[in-house]
């Protein structure tokens, strides 16, 4: 049988886990994802994972942060008084907020802490710093 490589279009059924089992990502159970391995299109520990793998084939990987969403940034986490918000924003630990940038650029950040004047405004993906584990199964190759 032939081995995942790259350059290959690869079909493949995953779950995403968090350490403590909590599922965050799953492919549907009739349509895998396809990607071409060595594109970029995938977390380059998840692609590794796959490559040399062959078609029925499942396995567990870990995947660090670091091949995964990064390390958590602490520049990319930023501390503004609440009257800094918008009037028509109530602000929660947890709550999503979209923020223009001077470029003119949106960015998504998530209100990670609050004291009864500020709220911290965090940038990094909310996965960043995890080690994710993935659940793989090669359905495909070509």
């Amino acid at each position: 049988m032939s081995q995942a490589k790259n350059g290959d279009t690869v079909k493949v059924h995953f779950t995403g886990r968090l350490e403590n089992g909590e599922v965050f990502s799953k492919s549907e159970v009739e349509s895998p994802i396809e990607v071409t391995l060595g594109n970029g299109e995938l977390l380059p520990g998840f692609e590794r994972g796959i490559v040399g793998m062959e078609v029925g084939e499942k396995k567990t990987i870990t995947v660090p942060p670091e091949e995964a969403y990064g390390p958590k940034q602490e520049d990319l986490m930023v501390e503004i008084d609440k009257s800094n918000l918008p009037e028509h924003v109530t602000p929660a630990i947890g709550k999503g907020l979209r923020i223009r940038q001077s470029d003119g650029d949106d960015i998504h950040v998530i209100i990670s802490d609050m004291t009864e004047d500020t709220v911290t405004l965090d940038g990094n993906h909310p996965l960043a710093g995890v080690t994710l584990l993935f659940e793989l199964e090669l359905v495909g190759i070509g």
